[in-house]
């Protein structure tokens, strides 16, 4: 069964708000203030015991060490944040990054030249980088989000008032293919780093799944309304994938479809391309030749990458190859879980790759064909009957356990 985490954004979003939802969900405030330290800032965090509309909650408090926080550009925040390592770093740059997109489209200029006034501030740096630890902290498959609650109304920022749902936040919604909804009140409900953090971080939008929990955590926002509690949750558990009759159960996520096409590559650098974006975190990787316009033959290049590492796989496909730009895509993967064994072929051991259903039921098993050449090699047969033999013991192997391996 595959560990998830769901958001609960049914009172709106707001970084300081993820950060309780972490901590009081049981990742240490030491660990996030230390994922801060490298940035070399006047940043501190401490956490509150408060109460929300009857509810018992934790609140983030950042504490930062200077009064006057400079207007920063995405550039200015690009060059703080490559002072953190990797794949913190990656993730904290994806969620500025698209807040940057987000702000370019609505203001009408280009993404290093947007300044970043609220969200630029020291408490933002903070929140996003500390988010961006928490959730790599819980270590959960898969995160999912509920519609996100945006209120409505007029908000001041520093470009004035502006109506509410703001125009960066319906951006980040349209970008991420993400739904929201508005009110419940008449106010600034989720912010643009709550939007971003929420939109790069999680893996699906919807109810919260059917699931074992095993944790709440209740962060809290700075208001406090009478009527309502002004929380986000997350619940932590075990996902439950119930399978109808005949159908093989299988794990389910959204991943990020990255692709780009390429016609002006020297052809010997390709196997290098692709071992690093692998490397990168990319779950699979790939080229296909195309015919493109005026008869020009070409490759894409397509990667498969999570929420998480995407980041690190578009900095391969942008930096290894000479594209100029590349598209993304959210798609749905289905997979079987996947486990090994070995077998013995006439004193040569052969790795099995064996792939179950989610209820531990064998459906797959292949011989790796590395362990396969090898064997042959050492026993001076053909390939082809070593993979033959290879087969049988599988075949003999899942049908004995017909089980996920211990």
């Amino acid at each position: 069964m595959s560990r998830v985490g769901w958001l609960d954004l049914s009172n709106g979003v707001a970084g300081d708000m993820l950060l309780g939802s972490l901590v009081d969900a049981g990742v240490p405030l030491a660990e996030m203030s230390a994922a801060l330290q490298p940035l070399g800032l006047p940043i501190g965090l401490r956490a509150e015991e408060v109460f929300r509309g009857g509810l018992r909650a934790v609140r983030v408090v950042v504490d930062v060490g200077v009064a006057d926080q400079p207007s920063r550009t995405w550039a200015d925040v690009r060059t703080l944040l490559d002072r953190l390592p990797d794949p913190l770093r990656s993730s904290a740059s994806a969620v500025f990054g698209r807040l940057a997109r987000a702000e370019a489209s609505v203001h009408g200029v280009p993404e290093d030249d947007v300044h970043f006034h609220e969200v630029g501030a020291l408490d933002a740096i903070a929140d996003v980088v500390g988010v961006c630890a928490g959730v790599a902290a819980l270590g959960v498959d898969r995160l999912v989000a509920s519609p996100i609650a945006l209120g409505g109304g007029r908000a001041r920022t520093a470009h004035g008032w502006i109506p509410v749902p703001g125009p960066a936040v319906l951006a980040l919604l349209s970008g991420a293919g993400a739904p929201g909804r508005g009110g419940p009140d008449d106010d600034e409900l989720a912010t643009p780093t709550g939007v971003a953090l929420t939109t790069t971080l999680a893996t699906a939008f919807g109810p919260m799944p059917l699931l074992r929990p095993t944790r709440t955590g209740t962060g809290a926002g700075t208001r406090d309304p009478a009527h309502r509690p002004n929380v986000v949750r997350l619940v932590l558990g075990e996902e439950i994938r119930p399978a109808a009759p005949g159908v093989v159960p299988v794990d389910e996520e959204t991943v990020l479809l990255l692709e780009t096409n390429v016609d002006d590559m020297d052809p010997r650098g390709w196997p290098e391309v692709l071992e690093s974006l692998l490397a990168a975190g990319a779950v699979d990787a790939w080229l296909t030749p195309v015919l493109m316009k005026k008869g020009r033959p070409a490759h894409v290049l397509t990667a498969l990458a999570e929420a998480g590492p995407a980041a690190a796989v578009r900095t391969v496909l942008l930096r290894e190859t000479t594209t100029l730009g590349v598209r993304e895509t959210l798609v749905r993967r289905h997979t079987l879980a996947r486990g090994f064994r070995t077998v013995d072929v006439d004193g040569q051991p052969v790795a099995v790759k064996l792939g179950f259903t989610a209820d531990g039921r064998v459906v797959n098993a292949m011989p790796e064909w590395e362990d396969v050449t090898r064997a042959a090699a050492v026993l001076g047969r053909p390939v082809k009957h070593v993979l033959a033999r290879a087969l049988g013991l599988a075949e003999r192997l899942t049908s004995a356990e017909g089980r996920e391996p211990g």
